[in-house]
């Protein structure tokens, strides 16, 4: 880092860049585990409240399609804002929905909204964030993603034991949509802040190539992926995988609970708790990345994931069923945590730096689409035979992910200079 560089603070991006995160992952940790209850309350069967599911990661993949563009046209604060105006659209559609197929419509509009959300703030840290501090910096924004999902269940845990109704819930994801929309409005906003000098620094462009620059960020989403095929098409596939596990766990795990009979109370407080694990593991996954790598948070991860589904996929009939879901969910926690924020740090450690939104839409959008096949595989399974074999043909997946990351990651990113520590 030059004399003329800004020096690195972790409080310049604590509350304009994370709060509002904080607040957009609450609401949606608070919805996810009740998302197949609420369709099985309007007579899903067990497959269908799956697909209901589903919808959430499938409303993140076609959401990437024009975020990349739409936030280089205007802006990340002000598409954060639209976010989570589209957002509070589709949890009100969830809540009064009077069937299956309605209550899939406004999950679906909630994962459009997330996507745009999510890349706003993934292009931010890679842009602006130097290289020594970007896993950390990154794992950072996961692990404030995995606090909203630790908070959000005992959130919903007590709204429905209040309320007595799952719907309820929903209503939790509206008030934190317009917190984060306020703090977007009142506080300053960090790409003008915090980033404008490095923007600047990065670009070293006169205003006429910046506009330039800009044209170029609103490429389209499939010309990027045309062009970037060869490393999308293998390290990528290693992205999709680890999206098919990650949206898998939280897919199968609250689906589990339904089928072995769990309340909805204690299947909030579960996932919480699991969520907790998970939190308290995102600055271990950064410093590991940092330090010693990509893979050495990579692989464990997956195999992890995978083994994990397995244990779930063994264990549906005991007598100890619960038990050992309980165990399960903490250990795919674990899991998930020792790779916080990896598919975020290595779209960012292939994306020029300072030009990141169109290549990191379409490694988004990879990842995305893993996540997206992977419900639909668990509802087409659980449709066809049970949810014990979809678990453990996602621990198949995971098995298979780790050999393609294993192959992949050392060509495609080179080992990273040693982290010093953060001011």
């Amino acid at each position: 880092m030059t004399s003329a560089e800004p020096e690195f603070r972790w409080r310049s991006i604590a509350l304009p860049a994370l709060l509002p995160t904080l607040l957009f992952s609450t609401g949606e940790g608070a919805i996810i585990p009740i998302i197949p209850i609420a369709a099985n309350n309007l007579g899903a069967s067990l497959a269908i409240a799956g697909l209901v599911t589903a919808l959430l990661t499938l409303g993140e993949l076609f959401g990437n399609i024009p975020s990349g563009w739409l936030i280089a046209r205007i802006g990340e604060r002000p598409a954060m804002i639209g976010a989570a105006a589209l957002s509070i659209l589709g949890l009100v559609i969830a809540v009064i929905a009077p069937n299956p197929v309605a209550l899939g419509f406004g999950i679906f509009f909630i994962g459009l909204s997330a996507a745009v959300f999510s890349l706003a703030r993934h292009a931010f840290m890679t842009s602006f964030v130097p290289l020594a501090f970007r896993a950390r910096a990154l794992s950072t924004l996961g692990g404030t993603f995995r606090l909203g999902y630790f908070i959000g269940p005992f959130i919903t845990a007590g709204v429905i034991e209040l309320t007595g109704s799952a719907n309820a819930a929903f209503w939790i994801h509206v008030v934190a949509c317009l917190g984060a929309a306020v703090i977007l409005v009142t506080l300053p906003d960090p790409t003008k802040t915090f980033g404008a000098v490095a923007t600047v620094r990065l670009a070293g462009r006169t205003m006429r190539e910046g506009e330039a620059l800009a044209e170029r960020e609103s490429a389209g989403l499939f010309r990027t992926i045309y062009n970037s095929r060869a490393v999308l098409s293998r390290l990528g596939l290693g992205a999709a995988l680890i999206g098919a596990l990650r949206t898998s766990r939280q897919v199968i795990l609250p689906l589990w609970a339904v089928s072995i009979g769990v309340s909805e109370t204690n299947t909030a407080i579960i996932i919480g708790i699991a969520g907790a694990v998970d939190f308290a593991l995102f600055y271990t996954g950064g410093q590991i990345m940092d330090r010693y790598g990509r893979l050495w948070s990579a692989l464990p991860s997956m195999i992890g994931l995978g083994v994990g589904h397995f244990v779930l996929a063994f264990t549906h009939n005991l007598s100890s069923n619960v038990s050992w879901f309980i165990g399960a969910a903490i250990f795919l926690s674990v899991a998930n945590g020792l790779g916080s924020g990896i598919l975020m740090t290595l779209g960012a450690d292939l994306a020029d730096r300072s030009n990141p939104a169109p290549f990191l839409g379409a490694w988004r959008f990879t990842g995305n689409l893993g996540g997206a096949a992977a419900p639909l595989a668990i509802a087409g399974i659980t449709a066809a035979a049970s949810l014990a074999l979809a678990a453990g043909a996602m621990g198949v997946l995971g098995l298979v992910g780790a050999g393609v990351i294993a192959r992949y990651l050392p060509r495609y990113i080179p080992r990273v200079p040693r982290a010093p520590s953060a001011g």
